[in-house]
């Protein structure tokens, strides 16, 4: 047997190689937002979209800024944790974690008009987390079904290359190369089938015409988040009509750390193969720019109707990846370990790259009780959100001009994600009950399935609750929201069989402090 590190040619002097890292998953992770803003906000589930008096309106409405009439500071710290329990092939396992978090924080400056006192302008300034990465997932369990050499087997052979030739292509993703190098994807020759190219996991079985059996591990660690700037300006007509502009300028920072590992089950030390593992890292950085606009709509002064769009972010990103790859064959080959750098040149690859995330529609309403002009005397409030997310839009494209050849697999991942996405509707309802000075708050959200396909779980549930306090131009909100959430991970994805994977029910929950001075 041909030792593979001859094969690895002058060729793998080139830094940049035309392998690309993004996936569905990738999208999805960005645009599946769920409730944030001040503690207030929170408190309420989110569904402030008619409401307005709040800085969050930024991010929500902005309309709901020309109900401003004076100016605002507002600070919101906070503090999250969650427990997912993971539940592959019929084995269940848990991981926890908590952080450090933040609200939205900013200035509005209200502006009336000197010479009409039922019309105003309001400008903000604000920053907050949109969303929030961290997290972990681990699952094992065992399989006598699939292994994730298959993936790589089934891409080596599509591309209809050589061994040799496969193994320096730039077309061919860096860990089907690695599983090539380990030789934990060769060639086999059976009578009947012909020479095919196979994973060394599965070629005992294949030789025997057995079964087998791997025990399967997925260790998944997300770190960081986007934090979205936002410049907003608002209207207010007769106090019946509210109009608003928010220009958002979110940051994104992702880390996605993963170790997958499959070993034989068998205990058989002659089936070619006894363990594997797959370390990756991947750290995305950029910024984007959206823009959100809205309006809200007073026909009696109880009642507020409100409607929102906000257009796709277009981001601007870059990423580096790194990989390693370890394989024990037994008496088939050597140990061996391969890291990413082997096959680039001694470099870590990288790639730019564009996202483009999903439409959204609001619309909302709101009834206040008591709804005279002066705020300290109205008795509080119930108000709700429904919200239409467009996730089978999601979109990547090449961020570099020179590399045409990108266009084609960017071009086959988002006819994937608009096969495998569908749109889906959030709802979310909030209400307050006003004493004077102190008020009580309390909301419920839902946020509905992105997947197409029904087999697969996936939505979020909020239940969330808090108190206030408004004095003399200071106010100071604190809330809690407990979340409840279903979600699917896949180990791996296979283009000709039923794909498995891990089905992880999570929960958690957020403290938010809002302290806010009127000036």
């Amino acid at each position: 047997m041909q030792n593979r590190k001859g094969f690895l040619i002058a060729a793998m002097s080139v830094v940049y190689l035309n392998t690309y890292a993004q996936v569905p998953e990738d999208a999805l992770r960005t645009s599946w937002t769920t409730p944030n803003g001040t503690a207030r906000n929170q408190a309420i589930g989110g569904a402030g979209g008619s409401l307005g008096g709040d800085i969050s309106s930024n991010y929500i409405n902005p309309a709901g800024l020309g109900l401003y009439k004076t100016n605002e500071f507002v600070l919101s710290p906070g503090f999250s944790f969650f427990n997912n329990n993971s539940n592959y092939r019929e084995t269940k396992t848990s991981q926890s974690g908590s952080g450090f978090q933040f609200g939205t924080t900013g200035f509005v400056f209200g502006m009336p008009d000197r010479y009409n006192p039922n019309k105003s302008t309001a400008f903000s300034f604000a920053v907050n987390r949109t969303a929030d990465f961290r997290n972990r997932v681990t699952y094992q369990g065992q399989n006598d079904y699939s292994s994730f050499t298959e993936a790589y087997a089934a891409e080596i052979s599509a591309s209809g290359l050589s061994i040799e030739d496969a193994l320096n292509s730039n077309s061919i993703s860096f860990p089907a190369r690695m599983a090539l190098y380990t030789y934990l994807v060769d060639t086999l020759t059976t009578p009947g089938r012909g020479t095919e190219v196979v994973g060394t996991p599965l070629r005992y079985a294949y030789l025997n015409d057995t079964a087998f059996l791997l025990n399967q591990r997925n260790d998944v660690e997300t770190k960081g988040g986007i934090t979205e700037i936002a410049v907003s300006f608002a209207g207010n007509s007769k106090d019946k009509f509210y109009w608003g502009v928010s220009l958002g300028i979110p940051i994104l920072n992702y880390e996605k750390t993963s170790v997958y590992t499959e070993e034989d089950a068998s205990n058989n030390t002659e089936s070619y193969f006894k363990n594997a593992e797959l370390r990756e890292t991947a750290t995305s950085k950029g910024a984007g720019i959206n823009l959100k606009l809205g309006m809200i709509f007073k026909p009696v002064n109880a009642l507020r109707l409100g409607l929102a769009i906000h257009t796709p972010t277009w981001y601007a990103l870059k990423e580096t990846y790194d990989a390693s790859m370890y394989a024990d064959l037994e008496n088939y080959n050597a140990p061996s370990t391969v890291d990413v750098k082997t096959l680039n040149g001694g470099y870590l690859p990288e790639y730019k790259y564009d996202m483009v995330s999903p439409w959204h529609l609001l619309v909302s309403g709101s009834w206040v009780f008591n709804a005279v002009e002066d705020t300290k005397l109205q008795r509080g409030f119930i108000t709700a959100d429904l919200e239409y997310v467009t996730y089978g839009s999601n979109r990547f494209h090449s961020g570099d001009e020179e590399d045409a050849s990108s266009d084609e697999y960017y071009n086959a991942v988002n006819k994937t994600m608009k096969e495998i996405y569908k749109g889906a509707i959030n709802a979310r309802i909030g209400g307050e009950m006003k004493f004077n000075t102190l008020m009580a708050r309390a909301g419920f959200a839902f946020y509905g399935n992105p997947y197409d396909d029904s087999n697969l779980d996936g939505n979020r549930m909020f239940i969330s609750g808090g108190l206030g306090y408004r004095n003399k131009g200071f106010f100071v909100d604190l809330s809690y929201s407990q979340r409840i959430t279903k979600d699917v991970n896949f180990p791996y994805r296979l283009p000709d069989k039923a794909n498995t994977y891990a089905s992880v029910d999570g929960s958690g929950g957020t403290v938010m402090a809002t302290v806010g001075i009127k000036f």
